[in-house]
């Protein structure tokens, strides 16, 4: 059942990425036609954001009543249906409003789906995975560049994920025997073990390194979020280029991360969890330099990528150690804290450069992103130090 059970979670991976990139890559258009700033972009993001933490948060209790595929199933059709909500909203404050179930589908999932395949297959299963969520991110942005650019629509670009999401939806509706097979092929392993008590929020920031390595969440998070979000307005505002090319070439940001995470799933065959989370923070450093140079259009498009291809392993590679790390009892419970840690900097931090944006300098980018930067390689030191202990 397991192999059969593989290329369901692949997909549900892809539906995981589709929606991320499209308010990035839609924004310097959308944001004049819904008559707002261009740093209101910001607000939306932080409301989908808000969502996704109240749901990774819940994770734990939601997974050990329902099930993952359940959760699973749930998740992206609450997704579906705020991408149709998106695509029919003409003014900004609907887009707060639906914004809210578009994040309350996605943490859920997110944590449900990470955790039972840090439980159940190996490290390069989970590049992979994550590779296929690179898929999706990419995607999206390219389908809205190419409704921009063929029909100037961004409510068209939302259209497109929802019809796939819908079709997402169905083949996971169908995959669920599946998933309840698989948890009863392993009810003496890690699965049947794991305790059915729901640990409190408290109780899981006093689990040793917890705190670190939720930090370290935070800063990876902002890192990545506001790189995706602000790319584009970025090449836009700052580069010069028009929003239609802007918005293709934020998605070689995305394109870089799901190539480094298809490389990094053979590479786990050799290196550890830990190697490859410093490679990739080496990585996104000579990334931000090469955008800060200031040559050609095509250096700084070749930073993006170079900074997606850093994050690529970063992710994928500390959520597989968690089992390892906290204990397969509390795995579900820590991969909930660590999405919800991840969303509070996907929420907060775009929001911030946001306001830099308007009243500072979008130029700003680089140097933002590298703060953060240097907070998590400090953040991962102390998990690297404990875990030697």
């Amino acid at each position: 059942m397991a192999s059969l059970l593989l290329p369901i979670i692949y997909m549900a991976f892809i539906s995981l990425g589709l929606p991320d990139g499209l308010l990035g890559s839609a924004w310097p258009v959308m944001h004049q036609d819904l008559g707002c700033p261009v740093s209101y972009a910001g607000i939306i993001s932080m409301i989908i954001a808000a969502g996704t933490v109240v749901s990774s948060l819940q994770s734990d209790r939601l997974t050990k009543k329902l099930g993952a595929g359940l959760v699973t199933a749930i998740s992206v059709a609450m997704t579906c249906v705020a991408l149709f909500g998106f695509s029919f909203s003409h003014s900004f404050i609907a887009l707060c409003l639906i914004g809210v179930p578009y994040g309350l589908g996605a943490g859920s999932v997110d944590a449900a789906l990470n955790n039972y395949v840090a439980l159940h297959y190996k490290s390069r299963h989970m590049s992979w995975l994550h590779c296929m969520w690179g898929v999706g991110a990419a995607g999206g942005p390219y389908l809205m560049g190419l409704a921009l650019t063929r029909f100037n629509s961004w409510s068209l670009g939302y259209r497109y994920i929802g019809f796939i999401q819908i079709v997402l939806t169905a083949i996971l509706v169908l995959s669920l025997p599946l998933w309840k097979n698989r948890k009863n092929e392993n009810a003496d392993s890690a699965e049947g073990k794991e305790s059915d008590r729901v640990l409190s929020l408290k109780e899981i920031i006093c689990i040793k390194k917890a705190k670190a390595i939720m930090l370290c969440f935070f800063c990876y998070s902002a890192i990545e979020a506001t790189t995706g979000l602000w790319a584009a307005s970025y090449l836009n505002i700052h580069k010069h280029i028009n929003p239609e090319t802007a918005a293709f070439f934020a998605s070689l940001f995305y394109i870089g991360i799901t190539v480094g995470r298809a490389i990094n799933g053979f590479i786990t065959f050799k290196f550890s969890d830990g190697t490859l989370i410093r490679a990739g923070q080496t990585i996104i450093a000579a990334g931000i330099i090469l955008v800060v140079i200031p040559c050609a259009e095509i250096v700084s498009l070749i930073g993006f990528v170079v900074i997606g291809l850093g994050c690529a392993p970063v992710y994928p590679c500390i959520i597989h150690s968690t089992p390892a790390t906290f204990g397969e009892d509390k795995s579900q419970a820590m991969v909930g804290v660590q999405m919800a840690s991840a969303y509070v900097g996907t929420c907060l931090m775009p929001t911030l450069f946001g306001l830099i944006a308007k009243y500072v300098s979008i130029a700003l980018l680089p140097a933002y992103i590298g703060v953060f930067l240097v907070l998590m390689f400090a953040m991962y030191g102390l998990v690297a130090k404990k875990e030697n202990a």
